[in-house]
């Protein structure tokens, strides 16, 4: 999987570098909401707690890229809050993990303003804390550095100014942690975001 997807990502990258030669090329900003979770299984550690979602911000920056017709290409470089929040018979918690995401997504955007937009994602992790009593490092040698997921999104761009809203869902689709034999934690993240294209109309 991890091979597939690196390729995945690297002719996605080629085909945006052929696509700006012949293209005019949207730079911009977004930023918005996260509320994540993880979808678990077969985990020892996590038997009898219970989990809720975890509210953080994402933002970043955006390349929108025309390909023919009303398709482009829309490469990313986002900061991305995620985790989730733990509940025991003991105490609450939260998980907190930090990641440098790029997504490259498809995108169909409709005359009337409306898009939907799918495609990879690779996540960088940057960090990883647990929050109980205290906020305690996890230790990054338990955790998988490079996280993949698949990008599930639509939004509205509006029609004289260049400005737009962004709705999504990132699947994730492998296990962030290491030696977890027969079961795995993925992360699963609802997205609301802003976004400002310059020199967009």
């Amino acid at each position: 999987m991890k091979l597939f997807m690196k390729k995945l990502i690297l002719v996605l990258f080629v085909l945006c570098i052929v696509s700006a030669a012949s293209a005019q090329i949207q730079f911009g900003v977004k930023a918005g909401l996260n509320f994540s979770n993880l979808t678990t299984s077969g985990l020892s550690f996590v038997q009898g707690a219970s989990f809720s979602s975890r509210t953080n911000f994402n933002a970043g920056v955006v390349v929108s890229l025309p390909l023919f017709s009303s398709f482009y290409l829309q490469p990313e470089l986002m900061y991305s809050g995620q985790g989730q929040n733990t509940s025991n018979p003991m105490n609450k918690g939260t998980i907190i993990f930090n990641y440098l995401s790029l997504p490259v997504l498809f995108k169909y955007q409709h005359a009337s303003g409306i898009f939907a937009q799918t495609g990879p994602q690779i996540g960088f992790l940057l960090s990883a804390k647990e929050k109980a009593d205290g906020y305690a490092p996890i230790d990054l040698n338990e955790c998988h550095s490079i996280d993949f997921s698949w990008a599930f999104g639509i939004g509205y761009k509006l029609h004289y100014i260049p400005i737009g809203i962004d709705l999504r869902y990132n699947l994730g689709l492998t296990n962030i942690y290491k030696n977890t034999p027969g079961g795995y934690a993925k992360n699963s993240v609802f997205q609301f975001d802003i976004f400002y294209l310059f020199g967009g109309k």
